[in-house]
């Protein structure tokens, strides 16, 4: 395993980061532990889990995600070896059931606790913002388009104050963002500059694949230049730069399978390209998921690369592309497919 730091900290984490998304629904609790007892045998330390998960969102499920890794913790009682990442959802018709009161510091602490409760640990390492509460290009919008109706009022200094006084408390120990613009990005940033007393965010958890590439405008400058680490999700796509879907394949109890409305990477144009990513990849002797896994993770401003996986031999794919090189002349024909069909999947 190959290991960094979170920006402006000490704390040291794998460049591989468990994704934890599945668990509690479309896998089970015994399932979640086979897959933390082997991503930390394989030298993994860095979680990422949600208050909302698993996904897709349901009130039947909700939490169930954080449970699992809190039975894992008890079980093993080796909290202090992991740093865990959890995140409180934003406002969305999806999320009414948890709570309607966005990040105001009645929700922010009411999350907090619920996590710390179900994850059944005192602290969390990583808190992150899962989305904007304001209107914004995000989850696969390509474009801003500005809503007149979106009475959003700014409350960046009011959220750094709350997750401000968590930290003094003890409950948390660092923070970050997530699926954030590059506009929101540079408030939150310039607001613990002007204000030092407020905690800086040192990562933001966005999108990023080889059919996904949006981060590399705008927030890719932002992220080197202000040492923001990005913490990369959906690295393979929702699973289709495995090239399982290739051919017009679906195969029984994969997500397009079991959540159709999941198909924001199965455009015409995403398969498209994805079909000439698996060409590639093949030319080179890898797979299509190591290419696109070691693609993700060696880019700057990549911290740690989130890989989900719903079957422990996808998991083992996943955590040995950590050993894959990718030569100049391999990237040159990535960016040649890239510059033919760009990001047809934002």
């Amino acid at each position: 395993m190959i290991y960094t730091k979170l920006p402006h900290t000490d704390i040291e984490v794998s460049k591989l980061c468990l994704g934890t998304m599945t668990w509690g629904n479309q896998n089970s609790e015994a399932e979640g532990h086979q897959q933390m007892d082997y991503a930390v045998d394989q030298g993994v330390n860095f979680f990422d889990a949600a208050e909302l998960y698993p996904v897709p969102a349901h009130p039947d499920y909700q939490g169930e995600t954080e449970k699992i890794i809190g039975t894992w913790f008890k079980k093993n009682k080796n909290r202090d070896q992991i740093v865990l990442a959890t995140k409180i959802a934003g406002n969305g018709d999806y999320t009414k059931f948890i709570r309607t009161t966005g990040f105001s510091r009645e929700a922010i602490i009411s999350a907090v606790e619920g996590s710390l409760e179900r994850l059944q640990t005192d602290y969390i390492d990583l808190y992150q913002l899962h989305w904007p509460e304001r209107n914004a290009n995000y989850f696969g919008k390509r474009g801003y388009r500005h809503d007149i109706t979106d009475y959003w009022e700014d409350n960046f200094h009011q959220v750094l104050e709350t997750l401000r006084d968590l930290i003094s408390e003890g409950k948390i120990r660092q923070v970050g963002i997530s699926n954030e613009t590059p506009w929101g990005t540079m408030r939150y940033l310039e607001e613990s500059k002007v204000h030092s007393s407020l905690p800086r965010m040192i990562t933001i958890q966005n999108p990023y694949n080889l059919l996904n590439r949006l981060f590399e405008v705008g927030l890719g400058e932002i992220s080197m230049r202000e040492q923001i680490g990005l913490l990369a999700y959906s690295p393979m796509g929702f699973g289709v730069l495995s090239g399982k879907y290739l051919g017009g394949n679906i195969p029984e109890k994969s997500r397009l399978a079991l959540f159709p409305k999941l198909d924001r990477y199965s455009s015409e144009n995403a398969l498209l390209a994805t079909q000439k990513y698996d060409v590639l990849a093949k030319e080179h002797g890898m797979t299509l998921a190591e290419m696109s896994l070691a693609f993700v993770t060696s880019r700057p401003f990549v911290t740690s690369t989130i890989i989900g996986a719903s079957t422990i031999d996808q998991l083992k794919e996943n955590i040995g592309s950590i050993d894959v090189q990718l030569s100049d002349e391999l990237l040159t024909g990535i960016n040649a497919i890239h510059n033919k069909i760009p990001n047809p999947s934002p």
